[in-house]
């Protein structure tokens, strides 16, 4: 990943809109100043490559705004997606010079970025950084986890409620419990179809029957409201 800066971008870190979750979230004072000194911002276009799976990674970046996601593709030319990365999930490992996915943005995306080099050398000696990192590292884990149990156990019901539920997580919620939530989805019906590991035609099905039932209605093809996201999880109880 070569990124270069873009000088027309500028961001005031404390009014930055994942300050309190990004890898500066646990830096002190003197590390979160260390941190901005070395920053630069890029945005990346919908559908450009942000990294390719094997190029040696000059930057590390957080997201500060839109989605990425995580894709390998086999000998045979079959894509899979593995992950998804929203605003303030971390792309790059201190001590790793190469990208181990390839990683494209889905939305146009907004970048934080630090040079790998000086910001390994500053990881020595920051340990909020370090915290966080590894904090990073555990909730990586947990999601890999989670994702095993969507591919192997859950059903195409189970898995689009375990996808809108993640989309939910991560986003802005109203501070009145009872209200509707609105989401955006950050995947097209193909690409969740790839991450879920359903067809086109079971993603689409699922959705409809998830609107039927009356847990979810579809403002858009890409919008989504949600009347009560207890219900809505609640459809998770039995699987888990």
């Amino acid at each position: 990943m070569k990124i270069s800066r873009s000088e027309d971008l500028r961001l005031d870190c404390q009014h930055c809109p994942v300050r309190h979750r990004a890898i500066c979230a646990a830096s002190d004072d003197e590390e979160f100043d260390k941190l901005n000194a070395m920053k630069f911002y890029k945005s990346v276009p919908a559908g450009q490559a942000v990294a390719l799976r094997g190029e040696k990674l000059d930057v590390v970046a957080s997201i500060v705004s839109g989605v990425a996601t995580l894709s390998k593709t086999t000998v045979d030319g079959r894509m899979q997606i593995t992950g998804m990365l929203l605003p303030s999930d971390f792309i790059g490992r201190p001590g790793r010079d190469s990208c181990e996915h390839d990683i494209s943005a889905v939305t146009d995306l907004t970048l934080c970025c630090f040079r790998r080099r000086p910001f390994e050398d500053l990881v020595e000696s920051a340990s909020g950084i370090r915290k966080r990192l590894l904090d990073i590292a555990f909730d990586e884990l947990d999601a890999a986890r989670n994702w095993m149990l969507l591919l192997g156990c859950l059903t195409a019901r189970e898995k689009i409620v375990s996808f809108l539920m993640l989309v939910v997580r991560r986003s802005a919620l109203p501070e009145d419990a009872d209200q509707p939530v609105r989401i955006d989805l950050p995947l097209s019906r193909e690409a969740m179809a790839s991450y879920l590991g359903l067809t086109i035609e079971t993603v689409s099905r699922q959705m409809s029957s998830l609107r039927k039932d009356g847990l979810i209605e579809l403002e858009t093809a890409r919008r989504v409201i949600i009347p009560d996201t207890s219900r809505l999880e609640a459809e998770l109880e039995n699987a888990e």
